[in-house]
């Protein structure tokens, strides 16, 4: 899963960075800085310790944190365009707002950055539609394909100049089809963090320009940063005396993955656990593919069972005698926690 934080300059994207990936600030960098994350789960790490495995082996999140953006005048405009084009691969957008100190206004400041995405994807799709038009008259075993997505893309144009989003514009999986490999910005997917100042932390933000399956999550960067700073006991001694239950990785990580609707399934191999973040709906062959190609190849069954009941019952072979293990075939959907040996022969 690969995101990019995106925001105005003094947002706080990059103490953000910092507090879910532990790692210190590194602001006023010339680029694009990326780090790595892994992704809390408390199931792995369970597993870990009762079936003795030295390395759980945790799902990441690779965050690409992009310097604070401006749109004074048409030099920081492109600077900002520039940008976009090294971020167009991404699965998600994290819209990171300021809301601490005198005056904040986070609602303008999105409604700014949202706009920026829209004005960079109408120049890309304005581009490709002149290109277009000038291949459509020729011959070639693409003109009919040419033709289609022309039409596509001057509907794209319209409503893109109306200031609607691609992700409203597109009406089937057809249409995505034929614009895919373009990565348009408006058409991925998005959550909004607000960084507020540690008087707010209790504080809940809505956004009347926000569809309401938008993730929103409220947090103090600045504090969150500090204590990832800290050790294991201490930051947890500090957490309990500021009220905060869940830390800044964990929030934002269950945020990530709700907003591109993923979950986790678990293994355990002889030197390892691992999570394997899959689609909501993904059925047992595709997840046996995520693991090996040859398990999808030669798949005979998903031995499987609830961590729940695994964690509940002690081991496998108690599980074994409860009931709860099944032998699911290729359409078997699998579920969050799931832990599964996948069975094959090649």
């Amino acid at each position: 899963m690969k995101v990019a934080l995106i925001g105005l300059m003094q947002s706080g994207k990059s103490t953000l960075l910092s507090a879910v990936s532990g790692k210190p600030v590194r602001s006023g960098a010339a680029g694009i800085v990326e780090e790595v994350v892994p992704v809390p789960d408390e199931r792995l790490d369970w597993l870990a310790t009762h079936y003795e495995r030295t390395k759980p082996v945790h799902a990441t999140v690779d965050c690409l944190d992009l310097p604070g953006l401006a749109f004074g005048d048409e030099h920081t405009r492109a600077a900002a365009r520039r940008l976009f084009e090294q971020v167009r691969t991404v699965d998600m957008f994290v819209m990171v707002v300021k809301a601490y100190g005198d005056g904040p206004n986070p609602a303008k400041d999105l409604t700014e950055l949202q706009t920026e995405l829209l004005l960079a994807d109408l120049e890309l799709v304005t581009t490709r539609i002149d290109k277009l038009e000038k291949q459509i008259h020729k011959p070639t075993k693409t003109q009919a394909h040419d033709k289609a997505e022309l039409a596509l893309q001057l509907k794209l144009q319209a409503g893109l100049e109306a200031e609607k989003p691609v992700k409203v514009i597109i009406e089937n999986e057809h249409e995505l089809e034929l614009v895919k490999s373009l990565g348009l910005l408006t058409l991925k997917p998005m959550m909004v963090v607000a960084n507020v100042g540690e008087g707010r932390l209790g504080e809940e933000f809505k956004f009347d320009n926000l569809d309401e399956s938008v993730q929103v999550v409220t947090l103090c960067a600045k504090l969150e940063s500090e204590l990832a700073q800290l050790d294991v006991d201490s930051r947890a001694e500090f957490m309990a005396d500021l009220g905060i239950t869940t830390p800044a990785v964990n929030r934002f990580v269950q945020s990530c993955y709700a907003t591109l609707g993923l979950i986790s399934f678990l293994t355990i191999g002889k030197d390892e656990v691992r999570a394997w973040p899959i689609r909501r709906g993904t059925c047992a062959l595709d997840a046996a593919g995520k693991v090996h190609t040859d398990m999808k190849r030669g798949f005979i069954r998903a031995e499987t069972t609830a961590f729940g009941d695994l964690k509940e019952l002690g081991d496998e072979k108690a599980v074994k005698a409860a009931g709860k293990v099944r032998l699911e075939g290729k359409s078997y959907i699998v579920q969050d926690g799931d832990v599964i040996n996948f069975r094959f022969n090649v």
